[in-house]
């Protein structure tokens, strides 16, 4: 179950975003019965949370809560259901972003929901290694997400 939540004046199309977290869930080969939430929150919200959670101060774009530590499974052995976590956006940091890298404000969340849901499955970049492997990984689901749907 995928639930998407927008706690901000900021639209956006949530179907849209469970359908990604679908697509990305079914590539990961993860469960059905898995459960995602998907949660846009102003700044003021996001920074308390950065505060909260990672000791930081001032707004970050996204930030991810596991909980039952699922990984991604493969085509003969999925990931059990479970409660693999939530997923914290805010639009207004990441249209700021989106700005910057020359792409939409919906094309910046979706990247940095799929950016979520793949810390949720345990991927990290804090080594080289790592991010090279979870940027690619990252880089190939958004695009054929995108491509699926045009």
């Amino acid at each position: 179950m995928i639930d998407v939540n927008n706690e901000t004046d900021v639209s956006v199309d949530e179907v849209e975003f469970a359908e990604l977290a679908t697509y990305v869930l079914n590539e990961m080969h993860v469960a059905d019965g898995a459960e995602l939430a998907i949660l846009f929150v102003d700044e003021a919200a996001m920074e308390q949370l950065h505060l909260q959670w990672m000791d930081e101060p001032g707004p970050t774009d996204v930030l991810s809560f596991p909980m039952d530590e699922l990984r991604p499974g493969t085509a003969d052995a999925p990931t059990p259901a479970g409660l693999l976590g939530d997923i914290v956006v805010c639009p207004t940091v990441a249209a700021r972003q989106a700005a910057t890298a020359g792409h939409t404000p919906e094309e910046e969340m979706l990247l940095l929901t799929t950016h979520g849901i793949l810390h949720l499955l345990g991927y990290d970049h804090a080594e080289p290694e790592e991010e090279k492997e979870m940027f690619a990984l990252q880089r190939r689901l958004l695009l054929t997400f995108l491509a699926g749907r045009a």
